[in-house]
């Protein structure tokens, strides 16, 4: 195990009818917010009209920025940062996904800096401060509410960047299971497909592979995650379900199951990104695609925790090392069907004469996060296991 430091100052407050204390924990930090939410969802549940009383309540002033789509927009972001700096506010409430925590991170950011927000993600800027965020989860799957990273896509190039640092960690955020209860059965498999996604980065690629612990806390959150969402498929009233899963993709980003496994990369996202800049599907549905593929890569390479993962996940054991791995990748690809999210592209409606463009998009994407054992070619190949 590599030596490291954990240090994660995320205050969570969890449990059923936690959106009620939006205002006092808002309070402590603003007298003055930027609010970020999506499109309708919560004004049609309520919580909106929640927590604009509880705001004022609180005697915290509000500025409006809604309008976050699912797949989170540079321009929208730019949008916010003027808003945030002529308004002068002194934080940012996030209510929504990962997509409007993402886009108020980024435009808590920008509004402390004299840059262009985008030179952030590019390393053009570098991140220094941040405003405060404050959140309400409302769909649990990329982890931003417990990490300091954002990822936005740029309409113009195409692009979908993210950077991160010590300011953009959340100062308070409010996990609600009740919130989920309305989640669709599609994005709840892709939520899912999401934060497996995060604990199988670290755990394929990191450096140190002598972490026997770290190892099995990603097995059985992965086997939890699997285990609550078909519950959830089953039931989507189930509260438990879907308040182990709020949990458990909150765990598997936020850096605790990385402690210590070295450097480590996030080929699969590297992938993903372009796909979902490019043909805006769900991030979930884009990573479906991408990991069974980069796992057949991976497994050509000899990467043993594969097998280990087709080993522990699915029980696969007779066969050689190869056979046991093209198993494991086949059972997973099975899961994934089975709760809903696709494993091809023409099942995502992509071209796959395309390949040569998303494959450009992704190289310079494994550039910018040093992933430098991926060409273009090699790239490409992965894609065309993808069809």
């Amino acid at each position: 195990m590599n030596s490291f430091v954990f240090h994660n100052p995320t205050k969570i407050i969890f449990g059923r009818d936690t959106a009620s204390q939006v205002g006092e924990e808002t309070a402590a930090w603003a007298a003055k917010v930027l609010l970020v939410y999506g499109q309708s969802s919560i004004k049609q549940s309520g919580l909106y009209d929640r927590t604009l009383a509880a705001l004022k309540k609180a005697g915290v002033a509000v500025v409006e920025h809604g309008g976050v789509r699912p797949n989170p927009v540079l321009s929208h972001v730019r949008e916010g940062v003027k808003r945030a700096k002529s308004e002068k506010v002194e934080a940012v409430l996030a209510v929504g996904g990962g997509s409007v925590l993402d886009s108020a991170k980024a435009i808590a950011a920008g509004a402390r800096t004299d840059a262009d927000v985008w030179d952030l993600f590019i390393g053009k800027a570098k991140l220094e401060a941040a405003l405060p965020v404050i959140d309400i989860l409302t769909v649990p799957a990329t982890g931003s509410e417990m990490n300091g990273s954002a990822v936005v896509t740029n309409e113009e190039t195409r692009q979908k960047y993210g950077f991160g640092g010590a300011p953009l960690y959340p100062k308070v955020s409010i996990l609600d299971p009740a919130l989920t209860l309305t989640i669709p059965r599609d994005y709840s498999a892709y939520a899912a497909v999401d934060a497996i996604s995060h604990l199988l980065e670290g755990y394929f690629t990191g450096a140190d592979e002598g972490v026997p612990l770290q190892d099995r806390l990603v097995e059985s959150t992965v086997r939890t995650i699997m285990e609550s969402i078909e519950a959830i498929q089953k039931n989507p009233k189930d509260y438990e379900a879907r308040a182990t899963f709020m949990w458990c993709a909150t765990l598997a980003w936020n850096g605790l199951l990385t402690a210590g496994i070295g450097g480590f990369g996030a080929p699969s996202h590297m992938l993903e990104h372009p796909l979902s800049a490019l043909y805006d599907i769900p991030h979930g549905a884009g990573l479906s695609i991408t990991i069974p593929a980069w796992m057949k890569y991976a497994a050509g390479k000899g990467n043993r925790k594969v097998v280990q993962f087709a080993e522990r996940i699915f029980g696969i054991t007779a066969g050689s090392p190869a056979d046991k791995a093209r198993k494991g990748i086949e059972a997973l690809e099975a899961w994934f069907r089975k709760i809903g999210s696709p494993v091809r592209f023409g099942e995502a409606e992509i071209p796959a004469g395309d390949i040569p463009k998303i494959a450009a998009l992704a190289r310079d994407l494994a550039e910018a996060w040093a992933l430098n054992d991926y060409s273009e070619q090699i790239i490409a190949g992965i894609y065309r296991d993808c069809v």
